[in-house]
């Protein structure tokens, strides 16, 4: 397995590890897929903020992804720009294998090698393999917003774990 920054050219699998989870699960509190073009700026974006968007290869085909961005808007909340929220995403058949390990140990370091503070995690309380990952890799729930969220006819609940980057 190879971790590396991912490019514009790799929207298009970055963007079927996303959609392949919006139909079937609460990973993502959307119904709708995201376009390939739409994958395409939101990798640019972050490479033009210089936040990291970062990949997992296998014989050349990407298996995970991970990013951070601002936990609330920096620019309009100053007081949170210490403050990132992550998304990482493994290929099903890749869970359980140490993928989703290497991604996150590479964005909480390059994290904390920006000056990054704390790092957020918002997971679906349903998600118990999910929290029970970021527990392992040094997250602590730090609260549980019940009923925030809506998907597949049922009311959600959503769990912040946090970990901190910085003493």
């Amino acid at each position: 397995m190879h971790i590396r920054d991912a490019t514009v050219a790799d929207a298009a699998a970055i963007n079927a590890l996303y959609n392949s989870t919006v139909a079937t699960t609460t990973v993502q509190w959307t119904e709708h897929l995201e376009s390939v073009a739409t994958r395409q700026a939101w990798v640019q974006k972050h490479l033009d903020a210089g936040t990291p968007v970062i990949v997992a290869e296998v014989d050349d085909e990407v298996i995970g992804f991970a990013s951070y961005d601002d936990f609330r808007d920096s620019t309009k909340w100053p007081g949170y720009r210490f403050t990132v929220e992550h998304t990482i995403h493994v290929r099903a058949d890749q869970q359980g294998v140490g993928v989703g390990r290497e991604l996150l140990g590479c964005l909480v370091g390059r994290a904390a090698a920006a000056g990054k503070h704390v790092m957020i995690g918002a997971i679906d309380g349903a998600n118990e393999g999910s929290i029970r990952f970021h527990a392992r890799e040094g997250f602590v729930e730090v609260a549980r917003l019940p009923e925030v969220g809506f998907k597949f006819g049922r009311w959600l609940d959503l769990v912040l774990m946090q970990r901190m980057l910085s003493p």
